[in-house]
Parts: structure tokens; C-alpha cells; sequence
């Protein structure tokens, strides 16, 4: 059987934030005292006594509210509980029952699905005694925890454990991690969304709509992806407020957890400093990267309306120019809007993520380099370059270290050229390479096997 869904829901500012994080056992979600932070669902998977299921923290459910977002953010938790196995009611001890509870508690009762009334904030004898008023909501009785203290949440566990089905382990699948990261409105949410076929993410046009890092399992062509939607990366003069502090925390994590970086930019303002700021964080961080330019369809000139062959040329010469660290990534317009460019964006993510993870073989790998070298010798004040061994210690990305007589004569070029030839020989489009060199006295005969 498949493993659990169970869904925190509420209205704005009851803790659900703060439980997600204490359930999780890490800080997840973004907590802020400021209503209506969390605007996404946000996804973790858990393990409790041998039992896992997957937790959704969703934006408090706003009812009747007029506003564009807030009205979407129902819709998002309204989403989460249709998903859901186990619906968390997360409701506020401090402040008591409200109008809003009774109202969240008749869309949860229509559900028919299996709920739990979580009263948040107990912090006392007499806060646990007021409980009692929640009987009112007719949901059962009611779990006191205090999501900020810690207190009762194995006692809240106990009580989701009839409801999280055991799950025999299967064995672990390569899973494709993809952060789609960019500056704020160019379209990521608007590429998820695309990608899904469904209104996964929050789409707006206003700057800043997704605040945290939001995961979507999905499949593509047999392999299994995670699609990592993250809140835009602003300069650190635009970062003003906490939330929005850490949000930027939040997205350059998605990049360090992922495999592939998916570059948005906006094909109406083209690449910015901003833009190489995030490819060369991609790139330090050892991460593979794509990079896609939406809007393609809202560009001037009919050739790029078109989808013209010269105007993408012409758009990709001019951002390869400023991104001479990542000539490896490949480049792709496309349309969220329209899905157009969709499924060749997502074969070129699998390519990338394909060599991120290449291992090459020892013996093929000296050869190789044995090859280069007498083809392009390398000297430094007389002295010519020996690599006595290559060998690969790491992938993700693939990670070589060179065993030679002197590091001086491995200088720039020659590592670069070594990197070009490994390029041209094997399928490595997509992924950033590391060359280390190591001086060595003579060959290491003991250190030569096979991989």
C-alpha cells in the first residue's frame, strides 16, 4: 500500500507552520507570526514507528475572502485535503474557539475522510481545562499539544498511528531532484504548473508568491522526478523582510539538496547579473544545471513568435556569453503558458541529471588521458607533465584527482583541455566536472584497479 497522506489544515496563524516543523523534526516551513505566510502546500515524508507518510503544511484556510492569492490559498489546502489520507484540524487554545473553526470543521465533516482536532498552544493546566469549548466543533475529542514546546506530540502520533498504513520497504529508486529556481515572476510556479498539468503551485503576477520551497513528486518517461518550486532569489537589497529572508535560505538549500538546477529566465528582460548570481551559486555547489527562458511566446519579431531557430540562437549566444562557467548546460526555451517546449525541457533535465551521476571506468579513464596528453604535451621551464594515474573518487558531480609529478605543470589549460576531452568522449552535457591534481613520486602501481 502506498504511504499516507495527512494534511495540516486551519485557519491563518494556529501553529500549523510550527507542528509541520516539530513532525518533520526539522525546520521546514516558514514561521512567521505574520498570518498567511505559508501560501503553498508544503510536503515532508515521515517516518514513526515503522510507519511512513507523507505530511502537507497547507496556507491557512481564508474563507470567503475576496482577495486573489488568499482565495487561491484555499484552494491549495482545499487540494491538500482531497489528497489526504488524515486530516490534522489544527485549531488555537490561546484564543478559543472561532467563527472560522466551525466553518473549517463542516468542509472537513464532508469530506467523510478521517480527521484528528489538534488544539495548539496548551501550555497549562487551565488552557487544557478551556479546551473543552472545542467539543462544540463536533470533531471528536480534541488532542492538546503545544507545537512550539514539544509538549504531547508523541501523544498526537499515537493517535495518527491507526490511520498510517505499515508500508513494506521497496527498493530505492533513483530519484531525480530538480530545484526550479530563478528571480521572482519568471514564470516557475507557471513551469510546475505545466509540467503537472494541474494547479499545483500558486500562480500570481504579483513579485514573490511562492515563499518556501515546495516539492511535487512526479514522473516522466519512467523516471521518477521531484520537482522543487522555489520562492524567487532577490538580490540581498531587496530582501526586507523575514520571511522573505529566509525563503532566500530556503531556495539556495533546494539547490544544494537537488541534482539539476533549472534556470528560469524571463525571455522578455533576458539574463541579469542577478540570473549569473544563481547559475554560479548552481555551479559552486557542484549542482547540474538547465537553463530555460519562458515567455518565449510574449517576445517581439514574428521570427521569435515563431519560435524562429534564429532568435532562440540569437537569445541563447547572448546568455552563453555571460555564463562562460556553465557552457555545459544545455538551453531550451519554452512557453509555460502555452506547454510549449515542456517535454523537450524535461529530457534535457534527465540528460543532465544522466551525467551528473556518470561513473567512468579506471582503465578507460587513463587511457583517455594518457591519449591527451601525448597528443597536447604540457611543460612548465623545461620540465614536461606525467599523470602516473587518474581515477574518479566521487560522481554528482563526477570528481576526478590526478596523481602527477609536479602540480605546478597541471596549470589552467591543461586541466581544461583534459576536461574538454573527457566532454568529447563521453555523455557529459549538462553536468559541471572537478579536476583535482596530487603530486606523486612515481607510478601507484598499488592503486591500479579497475573499476
Amino acid at each position: 500500500m502506498d504511504r499516507a497522506i495527512v494534511a495540516i489544515v486551519g485557519r491563518p496563524n494556529v501553529g500549523k507552520s510550527t507542528l509541520f516543523n516539530r513532525l518533520a523534526g526539522e525546520r521546514i516551513a516558514v514561521v512567521e507570526e505574520t498570518p498567511g505566510v505559508t501560501r503553498d502546500r508544503i510536503y515532508a515524508d515521515c517516518l514513526y514507528r515503522g510507519r511512513s507518510f507523507s505530511l502537507i503544511d497547507t496556507g491557512g484556510l481564508q474563507l470567503q475572502s475576496e482577495d486573489a492569492v488568499l482565495s487561491q490559498v484555499r484552494k491549495q489546502a482545499e487540494f491538500a485535503i482531497e489528497e489526504a489520507d488524515l486530516i490534522l484540524f489544527v485549531t488555537d487554545g490561546k484564543e478559543g474557539v472561532s467563527s472560522i473553526d466551525f466553518e473549517v470543521a463542516d468542509i472537513i465533516r464532508r469530506t467523510g475522510k478521517p480527521a484528528l482536532l489538534v488544539v495548539n498552544k496548551i501550555e497549562s493546566e487551565k488552557r487544557e481545562a478551556e479546551a473543552g469549548d472545542f467539543y462544540s466543533l463536533a470533531m471528536g475529542d480534541p488532542v492538546c499539544i503545544s507545537a512550539i514546546h514539544g509538549i504531547e506530540i508523541g501523544e498526537l502520533l499515537e493517535q495518527m498511528l491507526p490511520y498510517l498504513p505499515e508500508v513494506e520497504e521497496e527498493p530505492k529508486e533513483a530519484v531525480v531532484r530538480v530545484a526550479i529556481v530563478g528571480r521572482p515572476n519568471v514564470g516557475k510556479s507557471s513551469i510546475v504548473n505545466a509540467i503537472l498539468g494541474k494547479e499545483r503551485a500558486i500562480v500570481d503576477n504579483v513579485p514573490g508568491t511562492t515563499r518556501d520551497a515546495v516539492d511535487s513528486p512526479f514522473e516522466f518517461e519512467g523516471r521518477k522526478l521531484v520537482l522543487v518550486d522555489t520562492a524567487g532569489i532577490r538580490r540581498k537589497s531587496k530582501v526586507k523582510e523575514d520571511f522573505d529572508y529566509y525563503s532566500v535560505l530556503r531556495a539556495l538549500g533546494a539547490i544544494e539538496r537537488s541534482d539539476v538546477a533549472l534556470l528560469v529566465f524571463d525571455a522578455l528582460e533576458g539574463a541579469t547579473d542577478q540570473d549569473k548570481r544563481i547559475s554560479g551559486y548552481a555551479h559552486e555547489e557542484g549542482r547540474a544545471q538547465v537553463m530555460a527562458v519562458n515567455k518565449w511566446d510574449l517576445r517581439d519579431g514574428d521570427d521569435a513568435k515563431n519560435w524562429g531557430k534564429k532568435a532562440q540562437a540569437d537569445f541563447e549566444r547572448e546568455v552563453r556569453e555571460q555564463f562562460p562557467f556553465a557552457a555545459y548546460a544545455p538551453f531550451c526555451v519554452v512557453s509555460a503558458r502555452l506547454r510549449e517546449g515542456i517535454t523537450q525541457m524535461l529530457e534535457k533535465v534527465i540528460t543532465a541529471a544522466d551525467a551528473h551521476r556518470l561513473e567512468i571506468p579506471t582503465r578507460e579513464l587513463n587511457r583517455l588521458v594518457a591519449e591527451a596528453l601525448d597528443k597536447h604535451p604540457a611543460y612548465y621551464r623545461g620540465r614536461a607533465l606525467k599523470i602516473y594515474y587518474a581515477n574518479q573518487i566521487r560522481k554528482s558531480p563526477p570528481t576526478f584527482l590526478l596523481f602527477v609529478n609536479d602540480t605546478r605543470l597541471a596549470h589552467f589549460s591543461t586541466v581544461r583541455y583534459l576536461e574538454n576531452e573527457l566532454r568529447r568522449n563521453y555523455p557529459l552535457v549538462g553536468t559541471p566536472l572537478r579536476l583535482f591534481v596530487r603530486k606523486s613520486e612515481g607510478n601507484l602501481k598499488g592503486q591500479q584497479r579497475e573499476k
